[in-house]
């Protein structure tokens, strides 16, 4: 792998040549608690110190609603929409984030390619950025904290700007052009200073070891009583798998248009939460309850991806930071476990 440094200054100047390249997104604040992944019109409103974005970064290439194709039922024809295929860059992605959209590739890029979301990937390029977890992270014991594979570039945060790592094709055709201009050379100092940063990081989490044998115990004891506890503060709201940077449900419907004849056939994310998520023809619910389908979620997130070699859930705390019935996942996962805080 190949690694180079850039200033803090530089940064700022290497953002706006990005600019010239596609749609750069990056973290900025919109609240007193939130951020997001917003388009970069002044370089100066990025934000690099941050925990999470309300949205995960797989909105980008999988959006919350799209339009499939429009059709006319008079013509008998399709007008299949096509995404563009203009350069999505998304600068200041965590690790975590960066796994999930591995795992969101395991589904969509399959022997099967969904060609929208393929298209959009195609023409994303994903730039990664060091981060100091809080209350919320366990990215650790899902072994996710620190990536080798599915960035472009990653920035590792220095005292005076970031060493920076290149992952891919993409990524030593983005630092070629400025290598001297912006780039200089990684010291051994920048080296120690990683190092020294990944060491606190590590002891900033506060759960440790290694999750990998939780599914096995989630199936010994399906009938714990969190479960039942739990579920009941639920609000069914979705706010957990819609904030996911994983969750891949979706739904399809044929909207048509008043004149009865043409419409529109529009995909857009579903809920596993929902009770509409469950139903079928007949009314019958495969997860006819709240337990039920708080149950499904637990499992589905903490099932084993074989692309990844990791769970499905990263995690990334948004769950619990956006849950307003404020349940606590990390918590529930180590209680239905039997582990403890050193577990």
């Amino acid at each position: 792998m190949r690694y180079v440094k850039i200033s803090t200054q530089n940064t700022y100047e290497f953002l706006e040549r990005l600019k010239k390249i596609g749609v750069l997104y990056a973290p900025h604040k919109i609240s007193d608690k939130f951020y997001d992944f917003c388009e970069v019109e002044d370089v100066n409103n990025v934000v690099f110190n941050y925990h999470r974005t309300i949205r995960p970064p797989r909105h980008f290439f999988y959006p919350e609603r799209e339009v499939l194709f429009a059709f006319d039922t008079r013509k008998v024809e399709l007008y299949e929409n096509t995404p563009s295929k203009r350069k999505q860059i998304l600068f200041g992605v965590h690790s975590c984030d960066i796994v999930a959209l591995r795992t969101m590739d395991s589904k969509f890029l399959d022997d099967q390619p969904d060609p929208y979301y393929k298209t959009r990937r195609e023409n994303g390029i994903i730039i990664g950025l060091s981060c100091l977890p809080d209350e919320y992270c366990f990215c650790n014991v899902r072994r996710v904290e620190f990536v080798d594979a599915g960035f472009d570039l990653f920035f590792h945060e220095l005292p005076d700007g970031f060493l920076v790592r290149v992952g891919t094709v993409v990524g030593h055709k983005l630092v070629d052009p400025y290598e001297k201009e912006l780039f200089q050379e990684v010291t051994p100092a920048d080296v120690e200073y990683m190092s020294s940063f990944e060491e606190k990081r590590s002891s900033m989490f506060t759960v440790k070891g290694n999750w990998d044998n939780l599914r096995y115990f989630m199936e010994l004891r399906l009938d714990h009583p969190m479960y039942m506890r739990e579920s009941e503060k639920c609000l069914g709201c979705g706010n957990c798998t819609l904030t996911c940077p994983s969750c891949k449900c979706y739904d399809v419907q044929d909207i048509p248009s008043i004149d009865g004849r043409t419409g529109e056939r529009v995909r857009f994310w579903d809920s596993c939460q929902f009770r509409s998520h469950g139903l079928v023809a007949g009314d019958h619910n495969f997860r006819e309850t709240k337990k039920d389908r708080f149950i499904n979620r637990y499992h589905c997130k903490n099932s084993y991806c074989t692309a990844t070699t990791t769970s499905y859930c990263v995690g990334c705390g948004r769950c619990t930071y956006f849950c307003p019935a404020e349940i606590q996942f990390k918590k529930n996962l180590m209680e239905i476990a039997g582990y403890h805080g050193g577990a």
